[in-house]
């Protein structure tokens, strides 16, 4: 079998969403590819965003043009490179997860996703839904679930 090109991995930031950036990263670094990180996300409305802002004062700066996937990818990214990933791609968008990986994955013609494996085993995930089972069903590439609970 031949290396992967490219590796898409999804965050939302969460501490077991960096774990499977860390094996993409290992995985895209083994293999010569690019990592494209990944973060979907919903935008604030405008009356939540005036909130903080209200609440903020002289600090409301801290809220104004910055979505938390910002972060995440940022910190996603510094993991990335500490496990030696080097040809390293960021990209937020707002939507659902499943529905954002998707699109990432045929924009930039992946061939390996990689997700934790958070709600996989849920009662929630198996009565709903999760990330990792709806894109390992509807993907249409390798999907790689990481052991991150």
């Amino acid at each position: 079998m031949s290396a992967y090109t490219t590796v898409v991995v999804g965050t939302d930031g969460s501490a077991t969403s960096y774990a499977a950036v860390e094996r993409a990263a290992a995985v895209a670094r083994d293999s010569g590819a690019e990592l494209v990180i990944v973060s979907a996300y919903t935008p604030a409305t405008r009356e939540e965003t005036a909130g903080a802002e209200d609440a903020l004062g002289d600090e409301a700066y801290l809220v104004r043009g910055w979505s938390p996937a910002e972060e995440a990818l940022r910190t996603a990214e510094d993991r990335a490179v500490a496990v030696g990933a080097t040809k390293i791609t960021k990209h937020a968008e707002d939507g659902a997860p499943v529905d954002v990986l998707r699109k990432a994955v045929l924009e930039r013609k992946a061939d390996l996703l990689v997700v934790g494996n958070k709600g996989l085993n849920t009662l929630s995930g198996r009565l709903l839904g999760s990330v990792p089972a709806d894109v390992a069903r509807r993907s249409g590439v390798d999907v790689l679930i990481v052991h991150t609970t």
